[in-house]
């Protein structure tokens, strides 16, 4: 299943996308959403509906929407969290010369840094070194609280595009990171969460990033330092993770700003990050 976010001119809906369509899920789930929730994923998360969801479109005859009617939102427009993980691909990290970590290195983002599936992003007007980085992000499903690694996978819904717009000026001038992370829009995300039955393995989710039709990034996350369900345990052993928390698990080699010469964004500039399994996450600069 392919779960998303969408507004069809009454605000953010919880739906799936099958064959070209939006279903909206609330409208095959009766009674609908529980008392003093919204119609949203996270409420779909947060009661453990996903199975019976994956059955309503499973007997869903005629989806209610075609995809090019609706607006696509962030797949979780309400994240209780929204975590980075730093420096985990053995490709980065040996471009950057430097060694793998042994403990994941993680920071936040938080709601405002998100941005819609074809979102038009300004860039800030505080730096001049805006960077791309294209990246796998899981959502978590039910809640975890010190899960073994064996056990990890059961606690997600499944997985997404991400793509951590950094302003590395203002990322390196403290010790911590998060300064040039948080900036409006930083973190377009989408277009759908795929559930882990649609995935294909985890080790194995491809991506690929362009900039203006250009290959800049291409990797697989076999080659992350930190596998995902050593990144929920690790994670899940420092703070309890809530269903609709989103986690993007770094970004491979191929930066910007490791390049020679450097490259960095501007406006104009268009971003395509696209993954067989996840499907295409695209960004106009502004």
């Amino acid at each position: 299943m392919r779960l998303v976010t969408y507004d069809a001119g009454g605000g953010p809906r919880a739906g799936a996308l099958r064959d070209g369509a939006v279903i909206d899920l609330w409208g095959e789930l009766a009674p609908g959403p529980p008392e003093g929730w919204p119609p949203s994923v996270r409420a779909l998360l947060a009661h453990d509906l996903l199975e019976e969801a994956a059955g309503a479109v499973s007997d869903a005859v005629v989806a209610a929407l075609s995809a090019a009617d609706v607006r696509l939102l962030p797949p979780v427009p309400d994240p209780g969290k929204l975590i980075g993980i730093g420096l985990n691909y053995r490709s980065h990290a040996k471009e950057a010369g430097l060694d793998p970590p042994a403990s994941p290195t993680f920071f936040a983002k938080f709601g405002n840094a998100l941005a819609a599936p074809g979102a038009e992003v300004s860039l800030p007007g505080t730096s001049e070194k805006v960077d791309y980085e294209a990246e796998v992000a899981f959502v978590v499903g039910r809640q975890a609280r010190e899960v073994s690694e064996a056990d990890a996978l059961d606690h997600l819904a499944g997985c997404t595009l991400l793509n951590d717009l950094s302003a590395r000026d203002l990322q390196f001038a403290t010790p911590q990171w998060m300064p040039g992370k948080v900036f409006d829009g930083s973190a377009p995300c989408g277009p759908a969460i795929v559930t882990l039955d649609e995935t294909g393995p985890i080790d194995a989710l491809e991506i690929e990033l362009t900039l203006n039709g250009e290959v800049m990034q291409r990797a697989s996350t076999a080659d992350l330092i930190h596998s995902i369900p050593a990144l929920v345990s690790r994670l899940s052993s420092l703070m309890t993770l809530e269903p609709g928390d989103v986690v993007f698990t770094g970004t491979p080699a191929g930066v910007g700003s490791l390049r020679e010469p450097r490259v960095w964004l501007k406006p104009g500039d268009e971003l395509t990050i696209s993954s067989p399994q996840l499907g295409r996450l695209e960004t106009r600069l502004a």
